[in-house]
């Protein structure tokens, strides 16, 4: 155990999970839970039966539904709440935050109304500088990673050092943790790919085959490069863990919540419907509008991501989604 102090704030299957990573990296973490049902579960039997069932967290892990005891001396805060939460649950945290402390989102998603990624809220509602704050992505399904089934991630900032220092917290024997300073690309991937992972589960909900989905992953990482590039990203880290590795696990996986969402649309459930049935928020449903405005503000055309737009309201039959979007009136190389 190190004497460095980590909290995670947010206590569904990716918050727990990523407590268990930093807890079986050696650091000394306390999850905030906002049930204190819930956080006395974790603390005294070391489950979190409503989100990861069957399995047993580290013995070392503590949770707490008080968030003074939770921040308290931490130096690194995980952040893991829904994004369209996020600024108001921070206007209640920011007084209670170390003012030395790095904090961390592990969230994919932009906000609704000003298209800010996670990180830009976070700096301008904590009133941070860019050097104290990260972020976290990759091919990241909780369920596998809380079974200790070995996979990366990338934590990014604009400081190196805080990426590595973050990096170092978030390594352990099944997780390996990449760092880099391209915050808006790798945030950007993480956002991008459950909007591509929405469509796969649209098709697959309809009935179509893996030439249709090959289809739409392929296309959809040049659109997900293209939006990113456009707002500032590097290339490369579209084809790295937190653009190409994380579209894949998301698009292939039944454990992916957007991929799920999307095959319910696909069945011909409605959008209410399948908010209804999601027992944990798909970050990709709430990520469509506000990134096809972001899209249109830059002059980036967006197909796939149109389509799902027009099968979220109700404009368009999701049998009618996959000719529009592997097809092109124009085709141009690959």
């Amino acid at each position: 155990m190190t004497d460095r102090k980590v909290a995670i704030l947010g206590a569904g299957s990716w918050g727990t999970t990523f407590a268990k990573i930093i807890a079986d990296g050696g650091s000394d973490v306390t999850l905030w839970a906002r049930r204190p049902e819930l956080a006395r579960e974790i603390s005294e039997s070391k489950r979190n039966s409503d989100y990861l069932p069957g399995i047993n967290l580290p013995r070392s892990l503590k949770a707490s539904a008080h968030l003074e005891q939770v921040l308290d001396g931490a130096s690194q805060v995980f952040v893991s709440i829904p994004s369209q939460t996020l600024r108001d649950n921070l206007r209640q945290f920011r007084s209670l935050i170390p003012a030395d402390a790095v904090v961390i989102s592990l969230m994919k998603g932009v906000e609704k109304g000003s298209g800010f990624r996670m990180s830009e809220v976070i700096e301008q509602e904590l009133e941070i500088g860019d050097d104290r704050v990260a972020v976290a992505s990759g091919p990241n399904l909780a369920l596998e990673i809380a079974k200790e089934q070995p996979t990366a991630a990338v934590i990014s900032s604009a400081n190196l050092e805080t990426a590595t220092s973050v990096a170092m917290t978030a390594t352990n024997p099944y997780f390996r943790s990449f760092v880099n300073t391209d915050v808006i690309g790798t945030e950007f991937g993480g956002v991008l790919k459950n909007l591509i992972a929405v469509a796969i589960g649209i098709v697959d909900g309809v009935g179509y085959g893996e030439n249709t989905k090959a289809s739409i992953i392929t296309r959809g990482l040049v659109e997900m490069t293209d939006f990113a590039v456009a707002f500032g990203a590097r290339p490369e880290t579209l084809s790295g863990l937190a653009g190409l590795g994380d579209l894949i696990a998301t698009c292939q996986s039944p454990l992916s919540r957007n991929n799920t969402a999307g095959r319910l649309l696909g069945q011909g459930y409605s959008f209410s419907d399948v908010v209804k049935q999601m027992n944990q928020t798909a970050e990709g449903l709430a990520s469509v509008a506000p990134i096809l405005e972001l899209a249109k503000a830059k002059g980036v055309d967006m197909p796939i991501v149109s389509q799902v737009g027009e099968v979220l309201a109700g404009t368009l039959n999701p049998r009618d989604i996959a000719p529009h979007l592997t097809t092109d009136p124009m085709p141009q190389g690959e």
